[in-house]
């Protein structure tokens, strides 16, 4: 009987190995690559140091910019990450009348608008006048600078010294308007012609 036993359980024995085994052989198949889908680049296109761009009209300057680094992407939109100064001349192209500067710059090109943030100034080098503010947008169509209505400007003229929010300046006419004005002012009296 011992014969039998060892019998029947050789068939079980090689059915158990043979389960294993195949177990094993079917973990052990290469799995197929998974296809990814593709990654699309979203960064610049080309990337400028040390950038000086000119601006002429009639061979004459008109506008220049610098910038330590200049960022150009695939839908047009340029980023200046390190600042930009704009520097704009007179019909001349000798005289500078306006500067504007920042810590950081965008330009959209879809909205033909540039955003300056950190430290942004504008300077009329003809009228003495200065801007300062922490964000400004430039509409270079429109020749206008200006904040958002909740941002705080600063204004400075030879004789004052005015602050508020919402500022809007006009670089072709030298014009600004503050949409809040805040603090003090001096207001001269008027005299009366009697």
């Amino acid at each position: 009987m011992r014969t039998f036993r060892l019998m029947c359980l050789l068939p079980t024995r090689a059915a158990s190995l043979l389960l294993l085994a195949s177990l094993w052989a079917a973990s052990c198949k290469k799995s197929e690559p998974q296809v990814k889908a593709p990654v699309k680049y979203s960064g610049p296109l080309l990337e400028s140091t040390n950038v000086n761009t000119l601006f002429s009209d009639s061979a004459k300057l008109q506008v220049k910019y610098t910038a330590p680094l200049e960022q150009q992407f695939e839908n047009g939109d340029q980023l200046y990450p390190k600042g930009l100064r704009v520097t704009f001349f007179d019909k001349s192209g000798l005289k500078v009348v306006n500067t504007l500067s920042g810590k950081y710059c965008k330009f959209e090109k879809v909205k033909n608008l540039y955003t300056m943030r950190g430290n942004v100034q504008v300077n009329n080098e003809e009228k003495k006048q200065r801007m300062y503010t922490e964000e400004l947008f430039y509409d270079k169509q429109k020749n206008l600078v200006y904040t958002d209505s909740a941002t705080f400007a600063q204004f400075v003229t030879p004789t004052d010294s005015l602050t508020g929010y919402g500022l809007i300046y006009n670089m072709t006419t030298s014009r600004y308007l503050f949409k809040r004005p805040a603090g003090q002012f001096i207001v001269e009296a008027a005299s009366n012609p009697q």
